[in-house]
């Protein structure tokens, strides 16, 4: 390696300051950059080691940051699974997160469409596809789309 390249640590440390990451995406990100798998894993094991990298932090921190979005718990565990969270570790990040799903999906809703309930089935078909798409589930979008209170 030549004297003016940065080091995979320092670049791993570089990416980490900017956000967290989960073990797959930064071993993906330095991978893209050059590295060989060997030093990649021993870079990312010196990380966790030091508390740098840590996936449950990451997963609890991601849920945070989509539940303000906000999006449905099956899109989000969907989406930390893509990020190489296990589906445990997605579970448990999203059931610590305690989010009233219910009320997500409701201002979800309302500042996608108003907080007027709609009586007109097609309308109600588009919010409710929506609300789906964005990982709500059929009992949460119920609520969200005929709720009155």
């Amino acid at each position: 390696m030549k004297e003016h390249q940065t080091s995979i640590f320092d670049q791993a440390l570089s990416l980490l300051s900017h956000r967290e990451h989960s073990k797959k995406e930064l071993a993906t990100k330095l991978k893209t950059r050059g590295h060989e798998e060997e030093e990649i894993s021993a870079t990312i094991e010196r990380l966790e080691e030091m508390n740098y990298l840590n996936d449950e932090r990451f997963a609890e921190i991601f849920v945070r940051s989509r539940l303000s979005k906000p999006l449905g718990a099956s899109r989000i565990q969907q989406e930390l699974i893509q990020k190489g969270i296990n589906s445990e570790l997605a579970k448990t990040a999203l059931s610590e997160a305690n989010a009233d799903w219910f009320e997500l999906a409701k201002q979800l809703k309302e500042r996608r469409f108003g907080e007027e309930i709609s009586t007109d089935f097609k309308e109600k078909a588009k919010q409710s596809r929506y609300l789906q798409y964005r990982g709500f589930d059929f009992e949460q979008i119920k609520y969200a789309v005929s709720s009155q209170d």
